[in-house]
């Protein structure tokens, strides 16, 4: 008897949940709340697997993954600013005193247990074009083409981007080792 060949499939959907850490980090970092990021990244899932005939074997299934990951999160930021939102301003400075002061964003809780706390703070200083490109870079290691395609922005734009963001992460951290 022969074990039976898991298929195709089967293959896609093992070598597609291993990026799931990757595609939570990355959720975390753009929302910038637990709940939302998993959402997030099951909608990635869930459309990934239904287009998983679209996808190209022999191609990165990381960087087609990030790229469904941002279109889905830029559509739903999209419908956000469409979507009239009614909070009662009581409500609003009830929950903002309950919050202590210092309160970090859940990526600044994520990353701090990994990153040196200059680079850090360094890094969540940066505008946010320049912080996800230089992460997708230089931490997730995507070529410029891929991080091209997943912003939807020309490759000199990306290019351009993860330069200033690095120059000024330099500028940042060789400031703060002056002080």
């Amino acid at each position: 008897m022969h074990d039976a060949d898991p298929g195709p499939e089967a293959a896609f959907e093992r070598e597609a949940l291993a990026c799931l850490d990757s595609l939570y980090g990355a959720g975390l970092r753009l929302t910038r709340n637990p709940a939302d990021a998993e959402d997030l990244v099951q909608d990635t899932y869930l459309k990934a697997f239904r287009a998983s005939n679209q996808f190209e074997p022999g191609t990165n299934l990381k960087a087609w993954l990030f790229t469904i990951l941002h279109n889905t999160f830029l559509n739903r930021r999209r419908r956000a600013v469409k979507e009239p939102v009614a909070v009662e301003s009581d409500e609003i400075e009830r929950l903002a005193a309950d919050l202590p002061g210092d309160a970090q964003t859940p990526e600044q809780i994520l990353l701090r247990d990994t990153l040196d706390a200059d680079l850090q703070d360094a890094l969540d200083a940066l505008p946010e074009a320049f912080r996800q490109a230089v992460w997708l870079r230089d931490v997730e290691e995507f070529t410029y083409a891929e991080i091209a395609t997943m912003l939807e922005v020309p490759i000199g734009t990306v290019m351009s981007r993860i330069s200033r963001g690095r120059r000024l992460l330099y500028e940042r951290l060789t400031a703060a080792k002056v002080h």
